[in-house]
């Protein structure tokens, strides 16, 4: 018996023996595991190399954020370095100016 067939058995027994608690369970968890599989056989998710391409989907979000980390943090060295560039040569045009770099 599939999961469609156990789902609508359930739902023809709830409605013929009024739905008590235990039953009403059955079928929110039957209808919750077909929506799931549903989900992932349209993803493509539903075959024995799934856990491998989640795996490396993984490691590949992982990189990409460790790329863009390591990209923030050259552009902040850069631009601290330009600033610090741009103060060096202010303080050596001012000295320049005062006459105490001849």
């Amino acid at each position: 018996m599939n999961r469609q067939e156990m789902l609508a058995g359930l739902i023809a027994q709830a409605a013929g023996a009024g739905g008590d608690l235990v039953t009403l369970r059955a079928i929110v968890e039957e209808a919750s595991e077909l929506g799931a599989e549903r989900v992932l056989h349209r993803m493509g998710l539903d075959d024995e190399h799934a856990h491998d391409d989640l795996s490396q989907l993984r490691q590949l979000l992982a990189a990409w954020r460790d790329a863009k980390r390591s990209a923030w943090r050259t552009f902040v060295g850069w631009v601290v370095s330009g600033v610090s560039a741009l103060l060096l040569i202010g303080l050596a045009v001012r000295l320049g100016q005062a006459g105490l770099l001849r």
